[in-house]
C-alpha cells in the first residue's frame, strides 16, 4: 500500500540546521531581497530529510528499471564515466581560463573529435552543438552555408520523410527553410518513386535530405544508396539523423554510406544521463564538403607551439564556420563521460553495444509480435514498432497499456511516435538489459493483452499503485500549474 504524499509538514518554530555565531559584523541585505510574504517551510532535519528521500524513492530511474522508450536509447549509464567526470581536474575546469591551464581538458575534446570521427566516417567533428536537436538545426545551417557559398541562393526546400523525428521539420524552419514530406512504402523505407518525382520538381531548390537512419520504425532503408545518389544527382546533400547510431557502431560509418552531414547523440548512444532536461550533447561530423562550414571553435594541435611528441592542443575556427552555435565550448562533463565510455569499449566493444541493441530488439518483437501486431515486419535493427490496439478490444488504446505497464513495474515505452502507425508503441530494449529483463517485460505486454479482452476497464484506469492515478493530460496542457503552492 503507497501511503499519501503529505506536503504541508511545517510546524512554527522548527527548523532543519543552525548557523554558527557570526564573527563579523552582519551586514544589512539589500532591500527587497528577501520578501517577507514568502510561505517559507519550518521543518525539523529528520523531517526534511525523509520527505526529499522518499521523493527520489519514487522516481523511475535507468538504475531501478528498464527503460523502453524507443528513439531515446535509456541504457544503463556505467559508473565510472561518473567517476571520471567528477575528478576535479575535469569538474573544476572553467571555461575562460587560458588554453595552457586546460591542455589536458583540450586534449580529451581532441581525442573525442577524432573517436566520434572514425566511428562516423567523417573528415571532421564540431562538440559544440548542445544536443540533437541543437546538432539537428547546425547542420542545416551547415548544408545552407555551403549552397549560399557556391551561389546558390535559390536552393531553400529540405525533404524529410514521412517518420523523421519531429525536430526534422522544425529546424528546417528555423532555417529559414521549407520542408517537403516524402511518404514510406509499405515496407517502412522511404517511397523511391515519390522521391524521384520531389527531387525533379525540386531540383533548383533542393538543399537536401534529412533521413534517419536506422529510421524511426526502427528499419535499416533498404533503397539508402538510391536515396542517397538521387538527393546528391540534384545537387542535394544528406543530412543523417543519429538517433538511431546505437545500432550502426563498429557496424558501418554513415559518412561511408554517402551522409554529408550527421549529428551524434552522446547522450544516448554513448550512455551519458539524459532525461529531464538535459544536458545533452549533440556533436555533429561532417563530410570533406562540409567540413570548413563547421561551428567552431573545434579543438587542433597547433604545431608552432608542440614540442616533439607532446603536442599543443589550441581552439581553432575552420575556414568557412558557420560560427558559434553554443556558449563556450559545449557541455563538456557530458564529453567526458563519453570519451570514457568508448575509451572503456574499444572498438570491439564499441560493435557489440550494436550487435546486442539490435539482438535485443529482434528478440523481445519475437516474443511479441504474433499478439501486438507489427505493422513492417521485417528484421528490425535496434527497436520496433507495433501498434496498442486489438481488433477484439476496440475501447483498448495505446495509452492504456502503457499506463498498465506502470502497475507491472515498467516504464512505458514511447506512445503515438511515429506518426504513421495508428496507436504506436515505439519499443527500444538498449545492448543493457539481460534476456530475463526483456522475457518479464514480454510477460506483461501479453497479460496487458489478456486483460483488454476479459477486463478493459482495468486498463481504462490504470495504473492502479502507483503515487499518481490516471491524470487528465487534456487538462493538464491547458491549465498549466508549474509549481505546488500550500492550500
Amino acid at each position: 500500500m503507497i501511503e499519501p504524499l503529505i506536503f504541508e509538514i511545517s510546524r512554527p518554530g522548527r527548523c532543519a540546521t543552525s548557523l554558527p555565531e557570526l564573527d563579523v559584523e552582519p551586514a544589512e541585505l539589500p532591500a527587497g531581497l528577501v520578501r517577507e510574504e514568502l510561505s517559507l517551510p519550518e521543518v525539523s532535519e529528520a523531517d526534511l530529510i525523509r520527505h526529499y528521500t522518499r521523493l527520489s524513492q519514487l522516481n523511475y530511474a535507468v538504475d531501478t528499471g528498464f527503460y523502453p522508450l524507443g528513439s531515446c536509447t535509456m541504457k544503463y549509464n556505467p559508473k565510472i564515466n561518473e567517476e571520471v567526470a567528477r575528478l576535479p581536474g575535469f569538474a573544476r575546469l572553467h571555461p575562460y581560463q587560458d588554453v595552457e591551464t586546460v591542455q589536458g581538458a583540450l586534449f580529451l575534446m581532441y581525442s573525442l573529435q577524432a573517436f566520434l570521427q572514425e566511428i562516423g566516417g567523417f573528415a571532421g567533428v564540431s562538440l559544440q552543438p548542445a544536443a540533437g536537436a541543437h546538432g539537428e538545426l547546425t547542420g542545416v545551417l551547415m548544408m545552407r552555408a555551403y549552397h549560399l557559398d557556391r551561389g546558390d541562393v535559390a536552393r531553400d526546400v529540405v525533404l524529410v520523410p514521412d517518420s523523421a523525428h519531429g525536430t526534422n521539420p522544425a529546424s528546417i524552419s528555423m532555417s529559414g527553410l521549407r520542408a517537403v514530406e516524402v511518404p514510406s512504402d509499405e515496407r517502412g523505407n522511404v517511397d523511391l518513386e515519390t522521391l524521384a518525382a520531389a527531387c525533379r520538381e525540386h531540383s533548383d531548390h533542393l538543399v537536401g535530405m534529412m533521413l534517419t537512419n536506422p529510421n524511426t520504425l526502427g528499419l535499416f532503408d533498404e533503397h539508402l544508396a538510391e536515396i542517397v545518389a538521387l538527393v546528391h544527382e540534384h545537387g542535394g546533400l544528406m543530412y543523417g539523423d543519429g538517433a538511431n547510431m546505437n545500432a550502426l557502431l563498429g557496424i558501418t560509418r554513415p559518412g561511408d554510406l554517402g551522409f554529408d552531414v550527421l549529428h551524434y547523440n552522446l547522450h544516448k548512444t554513448f550512455s551519458t544521463p539524459h532525461g529531464g532536461g538535459g544536458p545533452g550533447s549533440g556533436p555533429v561530423g561532417a563530410s570533406s564538403a562540409l567540413v570548413d562550414f563547421l561551428p567552431g571553435p573545434i579543438v587542433a594541435i597547433d604545431p608552432e607551439r608542440s614540442e616533439g611528441d607532446d603536442p599543443f592542443f589550441a581552439l581553432i575556427n575552420p575556414p568557412k564556420s558557420i560560427g558559434r552555435v553554443k556558449s563556450f565550448y559545449g557541455h563538456f562533463g557530458v564529453m567526458v563521460r563519453a570519451y570514457t565510455y568508448i575509451r572503456m569499449l574499444g572498438a570491439e566493444g564499441l560493435r557489440r553495444v550494436a550487435e546486442y541493441a539490435v539482438l535485443n530488439g529482434n528478440y523481445l518483437m519475437s516474443q511479441i509480435k504474433d499478439v501486438y501486431h507489427v505493422p513492417y515486419d521485417r528484421t528490425c535493427m535496434h527497436e520496433f514498432v507495433c501498434e496498442g490496439r486489438f481488433p477484439d478490444a476496440p475501447g483498448v488504446r495505446a495509452l492504456d497499456i502503457a499506463k498498465r505497464l506502470i502497475d507491472y513495474g515498467f516504464h512505458p515505452p514511447t506512445n503515438y511516435f511515429p506518426l504513421i502507425v495508428h496507436e504506436a508503441l515505439m519499443i527500444e530494449p538498449t545492448e543493457t538489459e539481460s534476456k530475463e529483463t526483456l522475457d518479464r517485460f514480454a510477460e506483461a505486454l501479453l497479460k496487458i493483452a489478456q486483460e483488454a479482452r476479459t477486463d478493459p476497464a482495468l486498463l481504462h484506469q490504470a495504473p492502479h499503485n502507483a503515487p499518481l492515478r490516471r491524470l487528465d493530460e487534456v487538462r493538464a496542457a491547458k491549465e498549466l500549474i508549474l509549481r505546488w503552492q500550500p492550500e
